[in-house]
């Protein structure tokens, strides 16, 4: 069977081909997580995703490529969830932006779509990682590209694109130590390879059905657990100020000129990310002198939306009292209870100077948030991240002209960031917070007097004095950081990796504290999940008191799924 090229009608089926595939596959991929704790959520984040431009494709009516490549490129991005979900969104619009110029894909453009996927990809991070969806989608363009001269059947060359990927697939565990360790490949490798198997099955005319019925409602996504917390979080701050501008060009920029610019910023900072549209480029970067990186964006444009964050002050308040508000909720009729739950306003409000948006799971916690003066709150984070439409959604909601985004997950901030530059009538600070706690520490440093800027750059600065455990149980055996680790052990987890693990909560959790503590740490707040009796929460404050003297103990009801425990030491 030869194929030569593909019309819009034949894409679309595949495209919805591929998202069924991944769909089908998502738990699978799930248990692909590094880490082995029950809210693993790559699979659900990436199918989640590109089932948002599934659901427009399958809206169109005999679309031509352009308008096809449009509902993939736009779905994909406000569906984006997670890292996994983002990167792919990005994957797609570099894809969408070379075949919206042609009528049909022959084996050329499809080799140039892939070349553009990966360039438009990787311009998200500066430094990616070997190993990961990035390093499988580079493998499959760089095939594209060697076979693009050899062949014009399309069904030959995807084919061998695709044992590309799978092969460099097979060897991201030999790239990345800890996915050697864990026994798994690259789960966001292995959601593409899916997506890339489905296309081909039904170019190959294999019975699929392609009706698609949309994501899974809110409502019912709430109550899975399918998300995990990333083992690379929180990482050193080696530079003092967290540097983000817009360049609205004023001349061309081209790929040259992009990467003189990114080799710049190389050389005074990191955490880099430049992402480049036709009119305006965004930039990131983690540096100590934020004058010299403006200096050169000058150069190309002019410069808006400046925010720059100085990371290492120390904080100087503590948690302020929650105020009541469920009780008020409870009276509300019932089609009010829903909008109560979220803290939207049932009437017109006046448009206020700062607005705030938490990504919040458990009844407890989303009550703090409240009482901390949250005005919505998007129920997911470590089990369920929320997608770029819907911090679109709680941005329309909240009538501020500023808006600070809490994602309070580290999987959770490019979909924030995202959505950012889809919003142009008001001002979004999204402040990179990686857990609840340190959610709970920015909104404690935020002052009213002081302009949305200095709260930013505020909030922000409080966040690496907050140390983060969480306490869950294991779903398979593994071993991390040569700590051998049992399907149904206890797992004490911290910023950066597992400190804990053996098979009664209550030891590991303690033994988890006590690693968490040094000289400086003053304060120990304990978040109990929906799982842990009061009594015992409280039994465990009173065992780390007379442990650890010096330091207060605070206990507060979390109501949080899958984490027994969350505790913050600061």
């Amino acid at each position: 069977m030869e194929i030569n090229t593909i019309d819009a009608s034949v894409f679309a089926k595949m495209f919805l081909a591929g998202a069924k595939n991944l769909d089908a596959k998502k738990e699978w991929i799930n248990e692909l997580n590094v880490f082995p704790v029950p809210d693993g959520d790559t699979g659900t984040n990436m199918s989640m995703t590109i089932m948002s431009a599934a659901k427009e494709v399958s809206a169109l009516e005999n679309p031509d490529m352009k308008a096809l490549a449009k509902a993939i490129s736009s779905g994909s991005l406000r569906g984006a969830r997670g890292n996994s979900g983002v990167i792919l969104s990005q994957l797609f619009r570099g894809f969408t932006k070379v075949i919206a110029e042609y009528d049909t894909i022959d084996v050329n453009v499809l080799c140039d779509a892939l070349q553009k996927a990966v360039e438009t990809a990787y311009k998200a991070v500066m430094k990616p990682k070997e190993g990961t969806i990035l390093t499988v989608a580079k493998g499959a363009a760089d095939k594209a590209l060697e076979l693009v001269d050899e062949t014009d059947d399309l069904v030959f060359f995807i084919d061998e694109v695709i044992k590309e990927a799978e092969l460099v697939l097979s060897k991201t565990p030999d790239m990345l130590p800890v996915l050697k360790q864990a026994g798994v490949v690259d789960s966001g490798g292995q959601g593409l390879v899916q997506v890339l198997k489905g296309g081909l099955d039904s170019l190959l005319g294999k019975e699929i059905d392609y009706t698609i019925e949309g994501a899974t409602p809110k409502k019912e996504a709430e109550g899975t657990s399918n998300s995990y917390i990333d083992a690379q979080a929180n990482q050193e701050i080696k530079f003092a100020y967290c540097t983000q501008f817009l360049i609205m060009l004023e001349k061309p920029f081209n790929s040259k000129k992009e990467n003189e610019f990114k080799s710049y910023l190389e050389t005074i900072g990191d955490s880099i990310v430049v992402v480049a549209d036709d009119e305006i480029v965004k930039v990131h970067v983690h540096t100590n002198d934020p004058g010299m990186a403006m200096q050169k964006a000058l150069t190309y444009g002019s410069l808006t939306t400046i925010i720059i964050e100085n990371m290492k002050l120390e904080r100087d308040e503590k948690i302020s009292a929650m105020k009541e508000k469920e009780m008020q909720k409870a009276e509300l009729p019932e089609e009010e209870k829903e909008t109560a739950a979220s803290g939207e306003s049932a009437e017109p409000v006046e448009e206020k100077e700062m607005g705030f948006i938490s990504v919040s799971i458990g009844e407890g916690i989303n009550e703090i948030f409240k009482g901390l003066g949250v005005d919505y709150i998007i129920e997911g984070g470590q089990t369920m991240n929320p997608s770029t439409e819907d911090m679109l959604n709680a941005i329309d909601k909240v009538n501020a002209k500023n808006i600070f985004i809490l994602p309070n997950n580290k999987n959770i901030i490019l979909a924030a960031n995202q959505a950012v530059s889809l919003v142009e009538d008001k001002n979004i600070f999204v402040i990179p917070t990686k857990t609840i706690p340190q959610g709970i520490t920015a909104l404690i440093n935020y002052i009213p007097e002081s302009s949305a800027e200095e709260n930013a750059a505020r909030m922000t600065e409080e966040l690496e004095n907050v140390k983060t455990g969480q306490v869950t149980y294991a779903v398979r055996d593994t071993v991390i950081d040569d700590k051998e680790i049992k399907q149904g052990d206890y797992m004490g987890i911290g910023d950066k990796t597992i400190l804990s693990v053996g098979g009664d909560m209550e030891t590991v959790t303690k033994d988890m504290v006590g690693q968490m503590l040094d000289e400086e740490s003053s304060i120990i707040c304990i978040y109990y999940g929906a799982e842990v009796d009061e009594d015992d929460a409280n039994k465990l404050a009173e065992d780390i008191e007379a442990e650890y003297p010096d330091v207060e103990t605070e206990v507060h009801f979390g109501g949080q799924p899958i984490y027994y425990y969350v505790i913050s030491v600061e």
